[in-house]
């Protein structure tokens, strides 16, 4: 036997996950027949006709209270200062209160609005302006009561590390539209990524070139995405061809498809350094758009990462995540109490919402564009206590048992509201939504059938909503 026909062990462990990783590329899943391309960044069909052509997720991390912000208690109010009734706290696991907590009121004014009577809290009078376009969700409930796993599970379907994030899901059943930038892109803003850090929007088992690529609000889109100093563009794209052809004869010898992945994100970078420049400058939008927004130059804001997401959509980028740091109102500092750092974020949030929601309107986007919100969960309708109190500050433990989360847009209903919660907005009450079922319904508008968009994975298919998971019908226009 000669050297060229020599099967050692690597070689053949090698050839197999090669093969493997090919198969899924090309997406010969056992489960779903509909991609055939082995170019990894490739436009891709779905599982039937889509009602939304691209996502911007807006996640408040860290748990908005949904008791100050959507869902009013009138109950809490006979209730404020007395002790938690035991049968609320029976069974429950809770965070950080100890002992039998005081139950809390709601810590702000509410009224009723739009065609379904919603009610919205003061603290985003922007917001009531636009409730007949968007579906409230008042019975969302997860399984995890910390903020690191919650994250996960809610971008993931899993509590623990290692699973693709939907925006990857998605990138993966429909690849991109644009050669010129990723098909999902993450901003940040509150001065920190979530607690789960950039596994919420990673690729897990998936080949990581669909990933989501986080960007930056301010100076360079993508770190180094500048030539070095004396480099061009002409030497910089030989450098590229260099290597990618080194990566070349790797794959040919050693069929990994990470190869595949490192050469095409080589070539994506090469090209974004032409294009996400434009893209990303605010500055080329006229004054009265940033006016309405309420942008903050040279910042990383709620606000311009909003308008950010409608820019990149436009560039044909399919899933945009913002993530917003800052809303895990414990009430032990001023920064997370109810009565000053969760009314600052409010206000971080409401009027680039409110400029978002109508300048996709005005723009002919909304309708095939889904915009969903949230965080990862709720909060307590008690005041906490850690065994003690936190004197002038007031603020409410994390609670999974029940929250809210809107969506607009593409496919789901307006001015339409979906699920309660119990009289104190401790538990659910009608018509519980999982996280799943929040999954699944995402998947759906987006043209798949969740339990078919799968990947070969250590001998079993997977899927972004595990073995759970149903569309919420009554939600969808």
């Amino acid at each position: 036997m000669n050297k060229k026909t020599t099967l050692n062990r690597r070689s053949f462990l090698g050839a197999s996950a090669g093969l493997m990783g090919a198969n899924s590329l090309m997406g010969q899943s056992i489960a779903d027949g509909t991609r055939n391309t082995n170019n990894p960044g490739g436009t891709r069909a779905p599982h039937f006709q889509a009602k939304a052509k691209r996502v911007i997720f807006l996640h408040m991390a860290g748990g908005p209270s949904h008791l100050e912000m959507f869902d009013y208690k009138p109950t809490l109010k006979k209730f404020d200062g007395k002790p938690c009734p035991q049968e609320l706290l029976e069974g429950k696991k809770l965070a950080f209160a100890k002992g039998t907590p005081n139950m809390l009121g709601p810590q702000a004014e509410f009224k009723q609005y739009g065609q379904d009577g919603t009610w919205v809290s003061e603290r985003l009078p922007y917001f009531s302006k636009i409730v007949d376009e968007v579906t409230m969700i008042k019975s969302m409930t997860t399984s995890q009561f910390n903020h690191a796993p919650a994250q996960i599970l809610m971008h993931s379907g899993y509590q623990l590390l290692g699973r693709p994030s939907l925006g990857s899901w998605l990138s993966y059943g429909l690849g991109s539209e644009n050669n010129n930038m990723p098909g999902f892109v993450v901003l940040t803003s509150g001065g920190k990524n979530p607690s789960a850090g950039k596994s919420v929007w990673g690729s897990g088992f998936l080949p990581s070139v669909y990933q989501g690529v986080k960007c930056r609000s301010t100076g360079e889109p993508v770190l180094f995405s500048k030539n070095p100093k004396h480099i061009d563009d002409i030497l910089r794209k030989k450098t590229i061809g260099t290597i990618n052809r080194l990566n070349k004869l790797q794959y040919d010898q050693h069929n990994d498809p990470e190869t595949l992945t490192r050469m095409a994100q080589y070539e994506m970078a090469n090209r974004m350094q032409q294009v996400a420049p434009q893209v990303m400058d605010l500055k080329q939008e006229p004054q009265y758009i940033r006016d309405l927004y309420g942008i903050q130059e040279g910042k990383a804001s709620f606000a311009n990462n909003c308008l950010l997401a409608r820019r990149l959509i436009e560039n044909d980028v399919r899933f945009v995540q913002l993530y917003d740091w800052g809303w895990d109102t414990h009430g032990n500092a001023k920064q997370t109490d109810l009565h000053n750092g969760f009314v600052d974020k409010c206000r971080d949030i409401d009027r680039p919402i409110y400029a978002l929601l109508n300048d996709l309107k005005a723009r002919g986007l909304l309708e095939d564009t889904l915009v969903v919100w949230g965080g990862e969960f709720g909060r307590t309708p008690f005041r906490e206590n850690r065994g003690g109190k936190y004197g002038q500050w007031i603020g409410r433990d994390h609670s999974p048992n029940a929250f809210t989360m809107w969506m607009a847009g593409a496919g789901v209903k307006k001015g339409f509201n979906y699920g309660e919660s119990d009289e104190t907005g401790y538990n659910t009450g009608s018509d519980p939504v999982e996280v799943y079922d929040l999954q699944a319904t995402i998947l759906h508008l987006m043209g798949f059938d969740h339990e078919r968009l799968t990947y070969p994975f250590q001998g079993r298919d997977f899927r972004l909503t595990d073995i759970f998971g149903r569309v919420i019908h009554k939600i969808l226009a």
